[in-house]
Protein backbone atom coordinates (compact mmCIF):
# COMPACT_ATOMS: atom_id res chain seq x y z
CA UNK A 1 0.00 0.00 0.00
CA UNK A 2 1.37 3.39 -0.99
CA UNK A 3 1.52 5.94 1.80
CA UNK A 4 2.21 9.63 2.21
CA UNK A 5 4.65 10.44 4.99
CA UNK A 6 5.26 14.16 5.29
CA UNK A 7 2.56 16.29 3.66
CA UNK A 8 1.78 19.05 2.96
CA UNK A 9 4.29 19.42 0.15
CA UNK A 10 5.57 22.78 -1.03
CA UNK A 11 6.06 21.50 -4.60
CA UNK A 12 6.21 18.28 -6.62
CA UNK A 13 9.96 17.97 -6.04
CA UNK A 14 9.27 18.01 -2.30
CA UNK A 15 6.86 15.08 -2.76
CA UNK A 16 9.44 13.15 -4.79
CA UNK A 17 12.22 13.79 -2.28
CA UNK A 18 9.94 12.50 0.49
CA UNK A 19 10.12 9.10 -1.20
CA UNK A 20 13.77 9.01 -2.29
CA UNK A 21 15.42 11.24 0.31
CA UNK A 22 18.27 9.97 2.43
CA UNK A 23 21.67 8.51 1.74
CA UNK A 24 20.72 4.94 0.85
CA UNK A 25 17.43 5.01 -1.07
CA UNK A 26 18.88 6.23 -4.36
CA UNK A 27 21.64 3.62 -4.06
CA UNK A 28 19.07 0.90 -3.37
CA UNK A 29 17.24 1.96 -6.55
CA UNK A 30 20.55 1.93 -8.42
CA UNK A 31 21.32 -1.63 -7.28
CA UNK A 32 17.81 -2.92 -7.97
CA UNK A 33 17.82 -1.34 -11.42
CA UNK A 34 20.49 -3.88 -12.39
CA UNK A 35 18.44 -6.88 -11.23
CA UNK A 36 16.45 -8.21 -8.30
CA UNK A 37 18.44 -8.97 -5.17
CA UNK A 38 18.17 -10.99 -2.03
CA UNK A 39 18.78 -9.00 1.15
CA UNK A 40 22.35 -10.20 1.67
CA UNK A 41 23.30 -9.53 -1.95
CA UNK A 42 21.87 -6.05 -1.71
CA UNK A 43 23.75 -5.34 1.50
CA UNK A 44 27.04 -6.51 -0.05
CA UNK A 45 26.46 -4.28 -3.08
CA UNK A 46 26.13 -1.22 -0.81
CA UNK A 47 29.30 -1.03 1.30
CA UNK A 48 28.78 0.87 4.51
CA UNK A 49 25.04 0.34 4.96
CA UNK A 50 24.06 -1.41 8.19
CA UNK A 51 21.60 -4.28 8.19
CA UNK A 52 19.19 -2.23 10.34
CA UNK A 53 19.25 0.83 8.07
CA UNK A 54 18.93 -1.25 4.89
CA UNK A 55 15.91 -3.10 6.30
CA UNK A 56 14.30 0.20 7.35
CA UNK A 57 14.91 1.84 3.96
CA UNK A 58 13.55 -1.22 2.11
CA UNK A 59 10.42 -1.21 4.31
CA UNK A 60 9.83 2.47 3.50
CA UNK A 61 10.39 1.95 -0.23
CA UNK A 62 8.02 -1.02 -0.14
CA UNK A 63 5.38 1.02 1.71
CA UNK A 64 5.77 3.78 -0.90
CA UNK A 65 5.16 1.27 -3.71
CA UNK A 66 8.70 1.62 -5.11
CA UNK A 67 10.10 -1.81 -4.17
CA UNK A 68 8.37 -5.19 -4.25
CA UNK A 69 9.32 -7.75 -1.59
CA UNK A 70 8.63 -11.38 -2.47
CA UNK A 71 8.84 -14.04 0.23
CA UNK A 72 9.26 -17.65 -0.90
CA UNK A 73 7.96 -20.40 1.35
CA UNK A 74 11.22 -22.34 1.49
CA UNK A 75 13.57 -23.59 4.14
CA UNK A 76 15.58 -21.52 4.76
CA UNK A 77 13.24 -18.64 3.83
CA UNK A 78 14.16 -16.68 0.72
CA UNK A 79 13.20 -13.04 0.18
CA UNK A 80 13.80 -11.09 -3.02
CA UNK A 81 13.53 -7.37 -3.71
CA UNK A 82 12.85 -5.74 -7.07
CA UNK A 83 11.63 -2.42 -8.42
CA UNK A 84 7.93 -1.97 -9.12
CA UNK A 85 6.77 -0.07 -12.20
CA UNK A 86 6.74 3.09 -10.05
CA UNK A 87 10.27 2.26 -8.89
CA UNK A 88 11.47 1.86 -12.47
CA UNK A 89 9.87 5.21 -13.38
CA UNK A 90 11.43 6.88 -10.33
CA UNK A 91 14.88 5.51 -11.16
CA UNK A 92 14.50 6.75 -14.76
CA UNK A 93 13.51 10.18 -13.44
CA UNK A 94 16.71 10.25 -11.38
CA UNK A 95 18.72 9.70 -14.58
CA UNK A 96 19.25 13.42 -15.22
CA UNK A 97 20.48 13.87 -11.66
CA UNK A 98 22.90 10.97 -12.15
CA UNK A 99 24.19 12.51 -15.38
CA UNK A 100 24.77 15.79 -13.57
CA UNK A 101 26.66 13.89 -10.86
CA UNK A 102 28.80 12.10 -13.46
CA UNK A 103 29.75 15.43 -15.06
CA UNK A 104 30.58 16.86 -11.65
CA UNK A 105 32.71 13.84 -10.72
CA UNK A 106 34.56 14.12 -14.05
CA UNK A 107 35.12 17.85 -13.52
CA UNK A 108 36.48 17.17 -10.03
CA UNK A 109 38.47 14.13 -11.23
CA UNK A 110 36.64 11.76 -8.89
CA UNK A 111 36.44 8.07 -9.79
CA UNK A 112 33.33 6.13 -8.62
CA UNK A 113 34.02 3.30 -6.19
CA UNK A 114 31.82 0.91 -8.19
CA UNK A 115 31.97 0.08 -11.89
CA UNK A 116 28.53 1.38 -12.91
CA UNK A 117 28.02 5.17 -13.14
Amino acid sequence: MTRVRNPPYICALDAAMDVVGGKWKALILWALDERLHRFGELRRSLPGVSEKVLAQQLRELEADGIVRRTVFKETPPRVEYELTDDGIALYAALGALGEWGARRMHKLDIVPTHGKE
